[in-house]
Parts: structure tokens; C-alpha cells; sequence
């Protein structure tokens, strides 16, 4: 029954054989038309959408580079306060790491997102990486700046900057690995090898 009432609103040239493009567009057209007369739930349709539409993709994250990394941290800007790196390397953040990073393992983001939110909710730069920063890294920075950017909806947060580290630990370390001021614990038989040299 609903499905003959729902048919008489479609235009009587409707058809299913094949159509050309432009007659095609403007049947398309009358029928969106036809369905706006019959409008979903408000309340579920933005239920939908809060589940599939994330307030911030990955594409909306910013990039820094390595070197305005390092400048960062060889400014007068305290870590912990002015700016916050974290680390989202598992089992690999052994072997060296960028001087001051707070290690949150990927395995373990969801869990610990929110207390890593409270701690850094005053810091106004947090940067993001893994080893290369093409999966770990920005999954987790588009999970901690949607969670920031609640609580700075709500007032409870200061305005702030999410960034992804460019290239990861590999391409800092690459470049920094011997300068004590941007990275420690630096294992020359983990990194040692030409590939990340």
C-alpha cells in the first residue's frame, strides 16, 4: 500500500528503461522533489548524521613539517604548556623519540583519549605522529580534535591547533637524530639502517 501511494507521486514519465542523460536529470529532479513532501525524522536523520559525519575528517588536520617542529621546540615555548607532542607509536616507540613526546600507543587511543584530553586541554599546539604519519598518527589526531573541539564547544577549552607531523618519527629522526635538544634515546641498531638514515 505504501508502496503504490508512493509510486503515484512520481511523474507519470518516470521510467526504467534506459534514458537519456539531460530527460534522465530532470526526472531525477521531480522525483527529490516528490520525497522533500515526505520528510525523514528529523531527530533520527541527525542521529544518522552525527554517526557517519565526524565534525573532523583528517583533510581538515594541518601539517607541520619537521624543521617548524624543531623550531618549536628550540624556542622559548615550554612543552607541557605552549605546545604537546604525542607519540602514537606501539611496540616501535622503543629505539628513539622526539625529545619530550608523550607516548600513547594507537593500541590503546580510545581508551586514553579522554584523559589525554583533560591534561592537554590549556595546551594551545598538539602535534601527532607515528613512525611514518599516514595511519596511526592522523587517526588519532582526528579522534583528539574532535574531542577538543567538544569541549571547546561546550567552554571548557581554550582555542588550540591540531597538527600531524610530516613524515613522521622517521623523517625527524632522520634529520635530528643527532641533536640531544630535538631527539632521545636514539638507537642507532633500530634506525641505524641505510633506509632511515
Amino acid at each position: 500500500m505504501r508502496a503504490a501511494s508512493f509510486r503515484q507521486l512520481l511523474p507519470r514519465t518516470f521510467s526504467y528503461s534506459p534514458t537519456p542523460a539531460p530527460l534522465l536529470c530532470h526526472r531525477a529532479h521531480s522525483l527529490t522533489r516528490a520525497c522533500a513532501a515526505y520528510p525523514p525524522q528529523h531527530h533520527l536523520a541527525a542521529s544518522f548524521a552525527s554517526r557517519t559525519s565526524p565534525t573532523v575528517t583528517v583533510a581538515m588536520l594541518k601539517y607541520i613539517t619537521p624543521d617548524e617542529l624543531a623550531a618549536i621546540i628550540k624556542s622559548d615555548k615550554v612543552s607541557g604548556k605552549d605546545y604537546c607532542v604525542v607519540d602514537v607509536r606501539d611496540d616501535d616507540w622503543a629505539g628513539g623519540n622526539i625529545k619530550g613526546a608523550q607516548n600513547t600507543p594507537s593500541s590503546q587511543f580510545y581508551v586514553q583519549v579522554h584523559d589525554l584530553v583533560q591534561k592537554t586541554k590549556s595546551v594551545p599546539t598538539v602535534v601527532f605522529h607515528c613512525a611514518l604519519s599516514q595511519a596511526r598518527g592522523p587517526k588519532a589526531a582526528r579522534i583528539y580534535a574532535e574531542a577538543r573541539d567538544q569541549l571547546e564547544g561546550d567552554g571548557e577549552d581554550i582555542p588550540h591547533q591540531v597538527f600531524i607531523l610530516q613524515g613522521g618519527f622517521s623523517d625527524f629522526q632522520a634529520k635530528f637524530r643527532d641533536d640531544p635538544e630535538l631527539v632521545e634515546n636514539w638507537s642507532k641498531e633500530v634506525w641505524g639502517h641505510p633506509e632511515w638514515l
